[in-house]
């Protein structure tokens, strides 16, 4: 990696107030932080040893951010469910996302990273918060995560869910590896963790208590699935006599450095509370749709002042196909095409996402083109046939943009793909690789599912 960069010859999309786009711009990064940001031919002069990147009038942006993710569920493409559709979320989990975590070996657990790394560099997707899965592949597997997410020079924040349903054994080794990883997490640059639990639904009350006790001291919050569907919360009010927020409040999991994802139905109180907290949710408009769960209220959480951010839930890392969904999904849902204004979008999408990623990386906070930022760049080969402004930008990436439009992708200043092609990771390989180990993963599924049928 060079020690400096300077990206010239494009219009800088900032997001920040007072310069949201620079025409004629470039941004100067410095030991992987932009150092600086203005007119490309004044910072060509002031940084004449720089190493140059011409971005040939493309837009210069900030790598997007994924908010909630799964690595593990890539080779769940093209996969077959045995026996009749699954008609609801419960079926869709006992079915699909249980058995197939299951089947995960070592080995399918660094290729279903890399799988998703390098789709995450050719969108343009350069953080990224996983949520990990893999009992019969459980320990040192958030290390196996983080060596892929090296190789491929990303950035990333890993967890393990713990959860009950693999037996007490299970839900304590997964505690040991979420308080192992983030012990050793220092040791790496570009990665953070937090402490990952499935749901509530299928946490009971002590293993919840040994995850709070576990992570006390530590300047940790949680990574934890809420509401996504009814059966969240009617199994916490069935045991416990509690809806699932008022439970996570409880027993101490909530607060800013927490994230929930889903909240599709949380009531007032709930909402309340995340606000009350500081808890961080994320929103994944895609697989609420694939998943016939509903659509969260996240207009009126955004107004209620509750942190909203946006992720994909293990859908590709095209984050502009989830800034879209999510732009259409709630004005059918509501039926009002004054829903999920594309500010609301930019709102979640930019500016949440990136202030929930300074909480895992304060010292170079990612998703914002501004002094001090981590130097995390794409360049986007958009040329609209209108004007394009401040103003406007928003409805020019939910209505131009396409994924294709990516053509560099940068990481804390180095470059992970440049026109297109990708230079830490070897897709062919990668590829080649796992369409060799997918069929014994989809044999060990087929065994683990029929015991659901």
């Amino acid at each position: 990696m060079a020690e400096s960069l300077l990206i010239t010859n494009g219009t800088v999309v900032t997001w920040q107030p007072d310069n949201d786009l620079i025409e004629d711009g470039a941004v100067f990064i410095q030991d992987g932080v932009i150092a600086d940001i203005g007119d490309w031919q004044a910072l060509q002069q002031h940084y004449p040893d720089s190493e140059t990147l011409d971005a040939g009038g493309q837009l210069i942006m900030p790598g997007n951010i994924c908010a909630h993710t799964h690595f593990y569920g890539a080779f769940a493409r093209g996969m077959a469910i045995p026996g009749k559709p699954p008609k609801d979320f419960s079926e869709i989990l006992e079915r699909l996302w249980w058995p197939l975590d299951q089947a995960l070996d070592e080995e399918a657990v660094r290729y279903s990273t890399l799988v998703c790394l390098v789709d995450a560099i050719k969108h343009g997707t350069t953080t990224l918060i996983d949520h990990h899965a893999s009992p019969n592949a459980l320990a040192g597997s958030l290390d196996v995560i983080a060596g892929a997410v090296n190789e491929a020079g990303l950035r990333a924040v890993l967890c393990y869910e713990v959860t009950d349903r693999y037996g007490a054994e299970s839900s304590r080794q997964s505690i040991e590896e979420n308080v192992r990883f983030l012990k050793a997490v220092g040791a790496h640059e570009r990665i953070a963790a937090t402490f990952g639990l499935h749901a509530s639904l299928t946490v009971s009350d002590e293993t919840l208590q040994a995850c709070s006790d576990a992570a006390r001291g530590m300047d940790t919050g949680f990574h934890i699935h809420v509401a996504e569907h009814e059966a969240d919360e009617y199994d916490s009010l069935h045991r416990y006599g509690k809806r699932v927020i008022d439970r996570l409040l409880d027993a101490g999991i909530l607060g800013d450095k927490t994230i929930v994802a889903h909240c599709i139905h949380i009531d007032t109180r709930e909402a309340d509370i995340l606000r009350e907290t500081g808890t961080w949710v994320t929103h994944q408009p895609r697989s609420n749709m694939n998943n016939a769960v509903g659509a969260a209220d996240i207009d009126g959480m955004l107004r209620a002042g509750i942190k909203v951010c946006l992720g994909n839930d293990g859908f590709s890392n095209n984050m502009w196909a989830d800034w879209k969904t999510a732009y259409l999904l709630h004005k059918v849902w509501n039926r009002d095409p004054r829903r999920a204004d594309g500010m609301n979008i930019v709102q979640m999408g930019v500016h949440n996402n990136a202030a929930l990623a300074g909480v895992f990386f304060p010292d170079a906070a990612p998703g914002l083109l501004t002094q001090g930022a981590a130097g995390d760049v794409i360049l986007v080969d958009y040329h609209p046939t209108t004007p394009l402004t401040a103003g406007n930008l928003p409805w020019h990436i939910l209505f131009g943009f396409e994924s294709s439009m990516v053509t560099t992708t940068i990481v804390a200043g180095e470059v992970l793909m440049r026109d297109r092609r990708l230079l830490t990771l070897d897709e062919a390989a990668i590829t080649e690789k796992s369409r060799e180990i997918v069929p014994a993963i989809w044999e060990r599924y087929r065994q683990f599912v029929r015991k659901a049928l």
